[in-house]
């Protein structure tokens, strides 16, 4: 097992983002028991107090357990974690669950948008994707969620904020590696596009099959990557 010793930012902060790295590659298992507090000293080559801090603030994500006279063990990826401000990476079961999530959300926000958007809102979705190429996750969330208030329904602006949370360290790797494939991206931005024209056009049905189309073949590229890096891991 390859450990990086501490030496920069936050002490606390490099063992729980290590820690994380390590559950993420498999290194530490959902429900196993993490090494004592003097273990974890010695691995990353940090004080008492960094590493208390550290699983303080895991175990304030959900991502670790403490048990009284116990230890300290992994926990797995926990849905109440969308409403954090902070949460891991989640897995590829996790992914598709979360996809489920959106295929029945967004479908149906597209639809209301198309009911429900004014012109503002459409040009503010035609200007994102005009510099769509060039803004890689950002842009994507931002066309996402100019849909979800368009629909005009707060509730769930909420909801696909949460979910946008709990993907955001994903979907952000996600646009780095294909961010010179100029095909998928050009995959991406068609696919946008004609969501766009389906709520310009005020139809809902379209507008709905459109962005099942889009967050289908997002899901597909997401496990395929997944299943890449654990391969390479």
């Amino acid at each position: 097992m390859k450990v990086e010793r501490i030496t920069n930012k936050k002490v606390s902060d490099s063992v729980v983002e290590q820690i994380e790295s390590m559950i993420e590659s498999g290194a530490f298992s959902i429900g196993e028991k993490l090494p004592s507090v003097r273990e974890l000293c010695d691995m990353f080559g940090v004080g008492r107090s960094a590493v208390r801090d550290a699983i303080t603030t895991l175990k304030g994500k959900g991502t670790v357990t403490v048990k009284q006279g116990e230890g300290t063990y992994i926990c797995g990826f926990d849905s109440a974690s969308l409403f954090k401000s902070q949460v891991m990476l989640p897995s590829s079961k996790d992914i598709k669950e979360l996809f489920q999530v959106r295929k029945m959300l967004e479908t149906g926000m597209a639809e209301m948008a198309s009911l429900n958007c004014t012109d503002a809102m459409i040009v503010e979705m035609e200007e994102i994707l005009a510099k769509e190429t060039t803004r890689g996750w950002g842009s994507d969330y931002s066309f996402h969620m100019t849909i979800a208030k368009a629909s005009g329904n707060e509730i769930l602006i909420q909801m696909v904020e949460f979910i946008s949370s709990a993907m955001k360290k994903v979907l952000i790797e996600f646009h780095k590696q294909i961010e010179e494939d100029g095909e998928m991206i050009h995959t991406i931005s068609s696919q946008h596009h004609c969501i766009l024209e389906a709520i310009k056009a005020r139809d809902p049905k379209l507008a709905g099959q459109a962005m099942m189309e889009h967050l289908t073949m997002v899901e597909e590229l997401l496990q395929n990557s997944i299943l890449e890096n654990s391969q390479v891991k």
